[in-house]
């Protein structure tokens, strides 16, 4: 009597704590954590100010039903070359990758990095290509979903002897970031040297490059500053830029549920790009600032003087829309087009950093060492090895100082 009593009870027990486990195993299993790769460090302002606050956005936003794990300096393997390919495939769900890598593959995009054609500031220019981006890329980028485009902060030429014609820069040995970057470097009769950005303090150590046409972003993780001690700047247009692209695999999103395609939609397009946009101008402000309270000289072509650069690049524009034409892709329309936009939001306001919103589960994890194998992988990740992402190299605030000296140059 007594066992059969103890054994009903057991088994009403049983019966109440059965839901609960469902319910419990059902809200893990709604969980999805996703991989986002990219080449830049920890401590650069991309992952610090852009792509990890966009991850704790979306985690928020989701409830914490939608985790992203990001995996910096390329800790899932390949080259930053790959990074496309590996959204397409499914070895990360999310890259931040920059189209150039791969010289002509994406040839629409690359309107944006023709000379003198980008924005000074990256924030118009970014606002620019992501509508640019919606009415001609989507044949480039069909394998992938992108989140959104970008252009970085602009071209500096840094070398260690002012630059402020022309003449001043021929012969010069010049790292370039981009193909139409070394292009026109050319023209301008300097010698472009394409390298890997973190070779180039031992190159200009070295004496292989005189000096290089940069962003300003670059310089704190590179001491460009302790190297190159003149800087020269355009007042109202970029020498050259880099596009970037956050693209999503088109399989991680589609298993998604409506409620989390959505919290990925609504913080994709121009939300992100401005967000992006903003991120590298005050980045590049706050490190020209610093260059200036060093004491060392920021010259500032003032448009005059820039339209004798302009002039001498055309042929590098004339030479990519014949290039364009050959795959019957109407060059002058593109630019046209990314003119317009780029018009449009020239007056666009310069918004206030993001405060970081708290995520409703623990911080999104930055893991400092890839999985065993990195290879395709068409599901969510759920394991990952966390930890502290590196130390950043302490850069002093930049303090007030007094402008750049803005050159009125003659012709």
């Amino acid at each position: 009597m007594g066992v059969a009593r103890r054994t009903f009870l057991a088994s009403a027990m049983a019966t109440v704590v059965a839901p609960a486990v469902v319910r419990l195993a059902a809200a893990d299993a709604s969980r999805v954590t996703l991989k986002l790769h990219h080449d830049f460090s920890a401590v650069s302002c991309v992952h610090d100010k852009f792509l990890a606050p966009w991850a704790r956005k979306i985690e928020t936003d989701s409830g914490g039903r939608l985790r992203v794990d990001i995996f910096p300096s390329m800790q899932l393997g390949g080259q930053p070359a790959q990074l496309f390919d590996q959204a397409r495939d499914g070895i990360a769900d999310i890259v931040w990758a920059a189209p150039s890598d791969t010289p002509g593959r994406f040839a629409k995009i690359e309107v944006f990095e023709l000379p003198f054609v980008a924005a000074r500031r990256a924030l118009v220019s970014s606002k620019a290509i992501e509508d640019y981006a919606a009415a001609n890329l989507k044949d480039e980028f069909q394998e992938v979903r992108p989140i959104c485009f970008s252009c970085a902060d602009r071209g500096i030429v840094h070398t260690n002897r002012p630059i402020r014609t022309i003449e001043e820069l021929r012969g010069l040995r010049l790292h370039v970031r981009t193909r139409l970057a070394g292009e026109a470097v050319r023209a301008l009769g300097a010698h472009a040297v394409p390298m890997p950005s973190a070779q180039l303090p031992l190159a200009i150590a070295r004496h292989v490059v005189d000096g290089g046409v940069d962003p300003w972003h670059v310089a704190p993780a590179l001491r460009l500053y302790d190297l190159l001690k003149t800087h020269t700047d355009f007042t109202d247009a970029s020498f050259s830029t880099t596009t970037f692209v956050l693209a999503m695999n088109k399989a991680s999103y589609d298993r998604l549920s409506r409620e989390l395609k959505t919290v990925i939609d609504d913080n994709s397009g121009q939300i992100a790009a401005g967000i992006a946009g903003a991120m590298w101008d005050q980045e590049a402000r706050a490190v020209a600032d610093l260059v200036a309270q060093r004491g060392d000289p920021i010259d500032t072509l003032q448009p005059e003087a820039v339209e004798r650069w302009r002039k001498a690049t055309q042929p590098v524009i004339d030479a990519w829309q014949r290039q364009m034409k050959e795959h019957k892709i109407d060059g002058g329309k593109l630019i046209a087009d990314a003119q317009a936009l780029l018009q449009k939001y020239a007056d666009e306001p310069e918004p206030q950093p993001p405060q970081p919103a708290q995520p409703s589960q623990p911080e999104q994890k930055v893991v400092a060492q890839p999985p065993p194998q990195a290879k395709a992988d068409t599901t969510p990740a759920t394991a990952n090895v966390s930890a502290q992402p590196p130390a950043a190299t302490a850069t002093p605030a930049p303090t007030a100082a007094s402008p750049p000296k803005e050159l009125d140059i003659p012709l």
